[in-house]
């Protein structure tokens, strides 16, 4: 039984991820920080826990890591998490951080894009990407992983096989994204009040949005090559989930006979990589991914379609289970060496 600490309880992600981990056999929640200078319960913050959690929460001190505890999971904004994660690796404690802070491994692209000095350059060295479906070697060595964002899940998922087969061009890639008000954060904000979001749809940060760097930064380390996308998110009037429409433009396979890629070559492509994958599901028939079937849930729905022009690549996730919590609790598994799949299924 390992103990576990919530650093930043309060979140919608840190309510999504206790209660996964009530339902896990091997864990154990025994901290909850807060950034707040009283002491709740954490039911008085979150109604649906009374009976099930009634733990008080704690005031995060930057000078101390809490006692007795062996992994942390860091659910704090960018900029704020790296602040506290030092704290726990130097006492040897392991840790998920689920802000950007250790995501890239470019200090120098995370400064650009983030406007801040990052000050935990070990932790940025040592910190590995949390998506077990490309890099779970990685992560079951390391102490510290950078978990990934949600929109940036739904979207490498969807386009590693193509881009580690060479079989469309990097550097033409379109992506569109919709995401439920959830992915927004808890924090009250003019654009997520009910009056402004219901019964519309909207784009945002069209051509600048910090999931473009972190989609392109580890993609290109994947399938050694730059990679290059348009990356456009809306907001859309529900809770939950993500889904990703995306366009690339195929490369002509076959050197004597340049015949196009079909779709059962793609179909099959997708079978070969994500065989072993527990958590991602290929759609067949014609099928196409939809947030209500991934809701809840730490899948990842994907599916493809040949055109003349482009191979439509489509995926869907709950954007606070595998696009957070959940992943966060598989990647705590890798770490730990438990069935990849417990408390998740």
């Amino acid at each position: 039984m390992i103990k576990i600490g919530i650093i930043g309880a309060t979140a919608y992600t840190s309510l999504e991820l206790i209660k996964i981990l009530l339902h896990h056999p091997k864990v154990k929640i025994t901290y909850l920080g807060v950034r707040r200078s009283d002491r709740p319960k954490i039911s008085d913050i979150f109604p649906s826990l009374k009976n099930l959690l009634d733990l008080p929460c704690e005031t995060i001190e930057q000078k101390e890591a809490p006692k007795n505890i062996d992994l942390a999971f860091v659910t704090l904004p960018p900029t704020i998490s790296m602040q506290y994660v030092p704290l726990f690796t130097k006492k040897g404690i392991k840790v998920i951080d689920f802000s950007a802070d250790y995501r890239f491994r470019d200090k120098s692209l995370y400064e650009k894009w983030y406007k801040a000095q990052h000050t935990d350059s070990k932790g940025i060295e040592t910190a590995m990407y949390g998506l077990p479906e490309l890099f779970r070697e990685q992560i079951k060595k390391t102490s510290l992983v950078g978990n990934p964002g949600c929109y940036t899940t739904a979207t490498i998922l969807a386009l590693a096989p193509l881009l580690s087969k060479g079989l469309i061009y990097p550097e033409d890639i379109i992506v569109d994204a919709k995401s439920g008000v959830s992915g927004r954060g808890r924090e009250p904000k003019e654009d997520t009040h009910y009056c402004e979001c219901n019964e519309n749809i909207e784009a945002y940060a069209v051509g600048g949005h910090r999931h473009s760097p972190e989609i392109e930064h580890i993609l290109s380390i994947k399938t050694n090559q730059k990679v290059s996308i348009q990356f456009v998110p809306h907001l859309i009037p529900m809770n939950r989930g993500i889904l990703c429409t995306i366009y690339a433009k195929p490369k002509n396979v076959g050197a004597k006979s340049r015949s196009p890629l079909r779709d059962e070559d793609v179909h099959k492509l997708y079978e070969e990589f994500y065989s072993k994958e527990p958590f991602v599901r290929l759609k067949e028939g014609g099928e196409v991914p939809k947030t209500k079937d991934v809701v809840y849930t730490n899948f990842c729905d994907i599916a493809t379609k040949v055109t003349e022009n482009r191979i439509i690549i489509l995926s869907a996730i709950d954007n606070l289970i595998k696009g957070a919590s959940g992943q966060a609790v598989q990647n705590m598994n890798v770490l730990c060496g438990f069935d990849e799949k417990m408390g998740l299924l």
